[in-house]
């Protein structure tokens, strides 16, 4: 063929384990509702900028190395991350890939996210525990389109590797894996039950 594509942006999206998600799910979300019970100040910081919601974020960014259950879930994400760096033909030379920072997410009716990334990490993501039926997708941008200048507009219909913009569903029991790089949003949820969700970096020595 005449044209070839490159500089491609890969995103990981997969089950987190074959069977017993529905009980590993529960002991999350439990976790998560206490975490968010005892996190005054994360509390407070999300009144100011998550609003709406709560996060664990500014507070308790590294729950992995607090709690039991947020420990297993890391172990379980390893497997994920190191076989979405072999995807991306990451050479690590050997070196250790560990999470650095992972947090809580509670999104109620209303409560959004806006564009941003994750600096100081080569990989992350979210695992999703709690997602109502039509609840908030994870939205990603082009990383190129400060770059586009006076090109038209895309087609209503354009293929996935031409969209400005791509939405993954949040799927409970799921995960999505992304360069750091890459910025992405949560667009508002528009369900009355709570959206909750865990996020994560990894980074490597």
């Amino acid at each position: 063929m005449p044209t070839r594509a490159f500089f491609s942006t890969l995103i990981y999206s997969a089950r987190l384990q074959a069977a017993g998600l529905p009980r590993f799910n529960d002991d999350l979300a439990g976790a998560c509702a206490l975490v968010r019970e005892n996190d005054l100040a994360g509390r407070r910081w999300s009144e100011k900028n998550y609003r709406g919601g709560y996060t664990s974020y500014a507070s308790l960014p590294r729950l992995h190395r607090m709690s039991s259950v947020f420990a297993t879930l890391e172990r379980k994400l390893l497997v994920h991350v190191c076989r979405f760096a072999r995807l991306l033909d990451l050479d690590l030379r050997g070196r250790k890939v560990f999470m650095t920072d992972c947090w809580v997410n509670i999104m109620p009716e209303g409560a959004s996210h806006s564009l941003h990334l994750h600096p100081m990490s080569f990989v992350s993501g979210t695992y999703y525990v709690r997602t109502p039926p039509g609840c908030a997708q994870l939205k990603f941008e082009d990383p190129r389109l400060d770059r586009f200048m006076a090109a038209p507009p895309r087609r209503a219909n354009a293929r996935a590797c031409n969209r400005q913009f791509v939405a993954y569903p949040a799927k409970a029991g799921h995960l999505t894996l992304f360069e750091s790089w890459l910025r992405h949003q949560v667009s508002t949820n528009q369900t009355e039950q709570e959206r909750i969700s865990i996020s994560f970096n990894y980074n490597w020595s």
